[in-house]
């Protein structure tokens, strides 16, 4: 199982080098795994001038799957737009065709505490937002600035989705569903967009293959309100590229902390790119304080997802439950009567707990 490794920038670097060192763990114990790192974001800038350089691109090709960290930093801001570090992430996905983004949001009973919302709430918590990554208003075309009919000046973007986009993400949503506990949310704006409106009848069509399971519509703007007064009542959210950018941010807060994260991008044969939820955070990079939970996580994600490595997967899940249930705290997570670990300190706890 070939695996390339993009650290990326920031704090990538420091929260991938746990990552590795869990599945290095895993490998002294029977997991056949092959990992090799390439410059990614800044660090492909840096090093080649490219955000997304030859070499490293080819090198994800032909990697089953890819594990990255964050990218990006102030540094970089001043490029223009197609050297700076997230447009290799974006070209990536892109030349990986990775349409299909798994989110999940879970709440660790040891951290109901540090979430914002009440217990009774929150306490619990499993949601999967399934989030399309390759149509929607982002790509869609055409796109730009103009003069309207009265001179005045105007930015314009297109929202589109073709028939095979929905049907292939609405298939993933409920194959996800299928694994989980049967119930499907299929978010979107169809009392407003025509785009909604044909995303909910292809939605319905695709829902004839699954019987099993539940499935439910809910506009967007509700589906936000949902997820801050009664998030247990979703099991596995489905939606576009727009509306998941923002609702897995929103879900992704209800754990108490972005750095308990992780996600994957799949294509449609299972490769995927898995990376923690969370950003580059340069303001703490180098510091040994950053959360390494979620990189951690999405390298369980990438054995279950991309090589259907169930038991594999579910030990450095239990490895990371047993580490919060000793009290082991980040920055980002800690609470009173917790210890305060580092970066490495986690990860070595991690894999001690293995």
């Amino acid at each position: 199982m070939k695996v390339a490794v993009l650290a990326g920038d920031g704090i990538g670097p420091e929260i991938v080098a746990q990552a590795v060192k869990v599945l290095r763990a895993l490998a002294r114990g029977g997991l056949k795994l092959e990992l090799e790192e390439a410059p990614f974001g800044g660090a492909g800038f840096d090093a080649h001038g490219d955000p997304l350089p030859e070499t490293t691109l080819k090198l994800a090709k032909a990697a089953d799957a890819v594990l990255c960290g964050a990218v990006g930093g102030p540094k970089y801001d001043a490029l223009p737009r197609p050297q700076r570090p997230e447009q290799g992430i974006l070209r990536l996905r892109k030349a990986l065709g990775l349409f299909a983004n798994l989110r999940p949001a879970v709440l660790y009973p040891e951290l109901v505490g540090a979430s914002t919302l009440k217990p009774e709430v929150v306490s619990g918590l499993d949601v999967m937002i399934v989030r399309e990554l390759t149509g929607d208003i982002y790509f869609g075309e055409p796109r730009g600035r103009r003069a309207n009919a009265r001179n005045e000046r105007e930015g314009y973007d297109t929202m589109l989705y073709s028939e095979p986009e929905i049907r292939r993400i609405a298939g993933v949503g409920f194959a996800a569903a299928m694994k989980r506990g049967r119930k499907l949310c299929s978010v979107d704006k169809e009392n407003v967009l025509e785009t909604s409106r044909f995303w909910r009848e292809i939605v319905n069509d695709v829902a004839k293959q699954y019987p099993q399971v539940a499935l439910s519509h809910m506009y967007v703007d509700n589906a936000a309100m949902q997820l801050v007064r009664a998030p247990k009542q979703f099991d596995v959210i489905v939606t576009g590229n727009l509306f998941g950018d923002i609702l897995s941010d929103e879900a992704s807060m209800l754990t108490g902390s972005i750095g308990m994260l992780p996600s994957a991008s799949l294509d449609a044969g299972g490769k995927g790119l898995y990376e923690p939820a969370h950003g580059s955070a340069p303001d703490i990079a180098g510091k040994n304080v950053a959360n390494p939970l979620a990189t951690i996580l999405s390298s369980a994600m990438m054995l279950r997802y991309t090589f259907n490595q169930d038991e594999w997967a579910y030990r450095i899940e239990a490895a990371v439950k047993s580490v919060l249930a000793q009290g082991l705290r980040t920055a980002d997570i800690h609470e009173a009567g917790a210890r305060k670990v580092g970066t490495s300190e986690m990860g070595d706890a991690v894999v001690a707990a293995l």
